[in-house]
């Protein structure tokens, strides 16, 4: 299954998306054992991500030969977990959370990479920037922010069958993401589409998606 799985994926994504990037694929592992990780690794996953703090210091050093990042709500006393051993936290949803980081990697004497989380929905029920203040909030933390380096935004689409209203939402945030990229930021990636929506999100400028059960399967929570 995690075979077939992966060469669909992968098949799906190889054109890249409609402005000719290429997509980076990340494996969303929450509950997913290390032995799985490493097969689907094995099989030329090359990024993972876990949503829980606890969990990532569980797994992480049994995780072979990936690139790890972070994709859930952090707080800011778990920074210190997470500052110098992941690649990329894409998860920054406040001024305050991004402080922390900040400060954290100032003293461990490193820069370390995140995205900005925006909530291009506007849903009460989601964190992350709202669209009109993003711009705004993303220069104020790359000028506070000296240990952060920003590579782009993370986005979330909302959970509708509106096809165009969520089209629309993903060209929003490409103009973000374009809009920021050109007064300097260091920009790489928009990590925007799951496994119900990326293949949307590609056609509309998302070069990064976070899929689980597309790799993995349907994940059994009652065993929580």
């Amino acid at each position: 299954m995690l075979k077939s799985n992966l060469e669909k994926i992968f098949n799906a994504i190889k054109d890249g998306n409609n402005l000719g990037e290429s997509i980076t694929l990340v494996g969303a592992t929450k509950m997913i054992d290390p032995l799985v990780i490493n097969q689907a690794v094995d099989l030329g996953l090359k990024v993972v991500a876990e949503n829980k703090v606890q969990e990532f210091r569980d797994k992480h050093l049994l995780i072979n030969d990936a690139e790890q990042h972070f994709i859930g709500h952090l707080q800011t006393n778990k920074v210190k977990y997470l500052v110098g051993n992941v690649s990329l936290i894409q998860s920054v949803d406040s001024v305050k959370l991004a402080l922390e980081i900040d400060r954290v990697a100032k003293n461990k004497d490193l820069v370390q990479d995140v995205l900005i989380e925006i909530n291009v929905g506007g849903e009460l029920s989601k964190s992350g920037f709202d669209l009109n203040n993003a711009i705004t909030e993303t220069l104020e933390i790359k000028k506070q922010c000296e240990n952060l380096r920003i590579l782009g935004l993370m986005a979330m689409l909302p959970n509708s069958q509106d096809q165009d209203y969520l089209a629309s939402l993903c060209d929003k945030a490409r103009s973000l993401y374009d809009e920021l990229k050109q007064k300097g930021l260091p920009f790489k990636y928009l990590s925007m589409g799951m496994s119900n929506d990326y293949l949307l999100t590609i056609k509309h400028g998302s070069n990064m998606i976070r899929l689980g059960r597309d790799i993995f399967g349907q994940r059994n929570y009652n065993q929580q």
